[in-house]
């Protein structure tokens, strides 16, 4: 059977290099697709002389009026038994104004001001961005980060059956990732920033690992962390989530939340998940 992936979202937050990132990735992707004819092109691909396997629906780039329900159409897609995921493409409303301004391209939604379309925009696609599986903020992504995260979520794994989990560390200085399902916040813990000979590594790096390690308050925090995931998880699996992402936070990013999360990513392994891991702020 098919798997289907739909990509929508926000006007300039990255639906056409998503596309290819996809096609790149094996997906047989259709662009500036008109959601009213998603559910045709899905009856014709899966017709048994089809030989497609991964089929991606790139739309919304028609503006909002063009949208229609596509909630009810995802909905109707997974009603026939197919994997369906949908993942939204959100970013800030000044980085948008940015991109617009550099492009110099027309917004498809009609406003005052440039602000007033995005943030129209915005407005009209709130209930389709609550009801996708994943929602990816671009803002402060670049391309590279986007292909990275897009491999994470959307390699080839046709096992279907298992809840799909990320682990993120990230620097609170740098501002709060939107794309996540839990955040943990670690700046609690003793700070190899203020060790002159750990200072400039990372928490990749073994001295660092076994300096936030040593602290008994990191392994009481990963234990109830564990024994809380260990609740939740399952319980997220047996409601249908498709993806669960946790981001763990310290200040900058680079030592104490990467230690973290690259424990918390062993435990969840463990507990029978296969959780992806990024650290968005290591190299700031």
């Amino acid at each position: 059977m098919i798997e289907y992936l739909v990509v929508t979202g926000l006007s300039g937050a990255g639906r056409s290099s998503a596309a290819a990132t996809l096609e790149d990735l094996g997906w047989f992707v259709i662009d500036n697709l008109p959601p009213a004819l998603i559910g045709r092109v899905a009856e014709l691909a899966g017709r048994r002389d089809s030989d497609l396997e991964r089929l991606c629906f790139v739309t919304g780039r028609g503006g909002p009026d063009s949208i229609g329900d596509l909630v009810a159409i995802v909905a109707g897609l997974r009603a026939t038994g197919a994997r369906v995921r949908m993942l939204f493409l959100d970013s800030s409303d000044e980085v948008l104004v940015r991109r617009f301004e550099g492009t110099r391209r027309r917004h498809p939604v009609e406003g005052p001001t440039l602000l007033d379309a995005i943030r129209t925009e915005r407005a009209l696609l709130q209930d389709i961005r609550q009801s996708a599986d994943v929602v990816i903020d671009t803002s402060s992504v670049n391309i590279n980060e986007l292909r990275s995260r897009l491999s994470d979520l959307f390699v080839d794994d046709r096992s279907g059956s298992a809840m799909e989990t990320a682990v993120l560390s990230f620097g609170f200085k740098h501002g709060l990732p939107l794309d996540v399902d839990l955040v943990l916040d670690c700046r609690f813990l003793p700070n190899p920033h203020w060790v002159d000979e750990l200072r400039n590594l990372t928490g990749l790096d073994e001295p660092v690992r076994e300096f936030v390690l040593a602290s008994g308050e990191s392994q009481e925090f990963l234990d109830r962390v564990t024994d809380l995931l260990t609740f939740l998880l399952p319980a997220y699996a047996r409601e249908g989530k498709a993806y669960l992402s946790i981001a763990i936070g310290c200040t900058g990013g680079q030592h104490r939340s990467v230690v973290i999360a690259e424990e918390l990513a062993a435990r969840v392994k463990e507990l029978g998940f296969h959780p992806n891991v990024h650290h968005r702020d290591i190299e700031r």
